[in-house]
């Protein structure tokens, strides 16, 4: 396997492009070796999926569009991040305000810290954001055989 390995795709924001994000994903990362039966993949569906929906919901029309880049450096280190152009980064929303939503981000954090990697938010040069997840690759790999 190459030392990096990357993959994107641009998607229109609208609710259907979330599935399509999904599939996007686990389709790449099935490609690099990860068992899409494994718990290592739910987990990575949902944070995508809750990321491609924030891009989706959050952006109130400002983004037309989003994008999903999965990239591998040297079978360690996966990263998933989604970008829009909407300026301003997601934020937690008070506890009163979770009841019924709100909570993608808080979710995603969990789950990215149980699989020892971390979600972080970095400004893109024109204006917006990319939302990234980064883990280990030795936690959502299939051992080699």
């Amino acid at each position: 396997m190459a030392d990096h390995q990357e993959a994107s795709v641009t998607l229109p924001s609208e609710p259907a492009a979330v599935a399509t994000a999904r599939r996007f994903v686990a389709e790449v990362l099935g490609r690099w070796g990860l068992d899409d039966g494994g718990d290592a993949a739910d987990s990575i569906r949902l944070m995508v999926s809750e990321l491609a929906t924030n891009a989706v919901q959050h952006t109130f029309g400002q983004s037309p569009t989003f994008t999903v880049e999965v990239r591998l450096d040297r079978e360690e280190v996966l990263r998933v991040g989604v970008t829009d152009s909407h300026p301003r980064f997601p934020r937690r929303l008070p506890a009163a305000v979770q009841q019924d939503n709100g909570r993608g981000m808080a979710i995603i954090r969990v789950l990215a810290a149980e699989a020892g990697g971390r979600l972080s938010v970095t400004p893109t040069a024109e204006g917006g954001k990319t939302v990234w997840i980064t883990l280990p690759w030795a936690a959502a790999a299939v051992p080699a055989c």
